[in-house]
């Protein structure tokens, strides 16, 4: 008889292998092949740090030139494409349209070899921005805006589509830190969907396309928007210590704290906490910022709880300009990286993931006459 395993959620349990990535258990807190997360955000540009990810190794100088000029070939959309995208309306989820922009590139550029993969993944990194400025500014402002910019970076590509102009040099370093820090994360709920359907050999846009609908859930990646939300809410750091003595009381979830596998820390929030306070100092923040902190010290004094990668995310994303709605598309346009480089992984030595579930419902019993039920 197979061993039912215990634990909510299967947390605790070993679901597989992978040379990716560890979580709480080297360094800061999380590695991505051996390197820490913390020297990568501080020396790497999100580039080096997708080319290590997805091929095994941080690139050289001629390298990264060479992989920075061939993303930056692959902005362009089809027009296809283009056409989906202005049909879906301007209240859509955000991430329903790249699910959808997604799933329609893999109808138009469909995956068919699996010695593609890189390649595929390549054009989903470049055009992920693309796809999803493209809607927003169609829908929201009325504009065609042209997607093949000339921007050195993902980030500064995505800003530069999102505002009309190129970012300043601050908010290029800050996009390229908050991609590094969504980048991988091991066995978490999107990736593990994107392994189950890599498992049945389906093609890498499907993949990523299941994997956007586990990370659409607010317990996943929709957490920053829903600190955003909260910490909005809030007029001073003293009236957000009330609300959230309040909401502690009512025994509301607050969204942005705690961790499934970290204990004491996540890493990734002390990163971006410190460029969230950078970014309010340089908007001449005297609201946001200090509330966030209050939020933090409540939590932590209350509850032991401390702040997520996401809870710092929303307020360092609003200085920069960057609707609440796409914040989790943001992390769809980093975490592709790991989930592409997961599905490959899956696919190197793959057996299909197919777990038993524990029987809970009625004993065997016979079909009565209807007019007997």
């Amino acid at each position: 008889m197979a061993k039912v395993l215990s634990g909510a959620g299967l947390r605790g349990q070993v679901a597989g292998k992978t040379a990716l990535s560890t979580v709480g258990k080297s360094g800061s807190g999380l590695t991505y092949r051996g390197y820490d997360v913390k020297e990568l955000a501080e020396h790497c540009d999100f580039e080096e740090v997708a080319y290590l990810i997805l091929k095994g190794d941080l690139p050289t100088q001629a390298q990264l030139d060479s992989y920075k000029s061939e993303l930056c070939s692959m902005r362009g959309l089809p027009v296809a494409l283009k056409e989906v995208l202005e049909r879906i309306p301007a209240d859509a989820h955000p991430m329903d349209v790249l699910r959808t922009g997604c799933s329609m590139l893999g109808n138009l550029e469909g995956e068919t070899s699996f010695d593609l993969q890189g390649k595929v993944t390549d054009r989903m990194l470049a055009c992920f921005p693309s796809i999803i400025c493209y809607w927003y500014r169609f829908s929201h402002d009325g504009v065609r805006v042209e997607v093949e910019t000339d921007d050195d970076s993902i980030g500064a590509h995505f800003l530069h589509l999102l505002h009309g102009k190129k970012p300043n040099d601050l908010h290029e370093r800050v996009m390229h830190v908050s991609l590094i820090l969504y980048a991988e994360h091991e066995f978490n709920a999107s990736t593990f969907t994107a392994r189950v359907c890599a498992s049945t050999l389906s093609d890498m846009h499907s993949c990523v396309t299941g994997a956007i609908g586990s990370l659409r859930g607010p317990l996943h990646g929709g957490a920053n928007e829903a600190a955003m939300d909260m910490i909005q809410s809030f007029t001073s750091a003293d009236h957000a210590e009330e609300q959230m003595m309040g909401k502690l009381a009512r025994k509301e979830k607050i969204m942005g704290f705690g961790h499934a596998i970290y204990s004491e820390c996540d890493p990734r929030n002390e990163i971006i906490k410190l460029w969230s306070e950078k970014l309010a100092e340089d908007v001449g923040d005297t609201v946001l910022y200090p509330v966030s902190v209050r939020c933090e010290e409540v939590m932590w004094r209350e509850k032991k709880l401390f702040c997520n990668a996401d809870f710092f995310h929303a307020s360092a994303y609003n200085f920069m300009g960057i609707p609440t709605k796409l914040f989790t598309p943001i992390f769809v346009m980093s975490r592709l990286t790991g989930w592409a480089a997961h599905v490959m992984e899956q696919r190197a030595d793959n057996r299909i993931i197919r777990p038993s579930a524990e029987y809970t419902g009625e004993e065997i019993r016979p079909v009565p006459a209807i007019s007997e039920r």
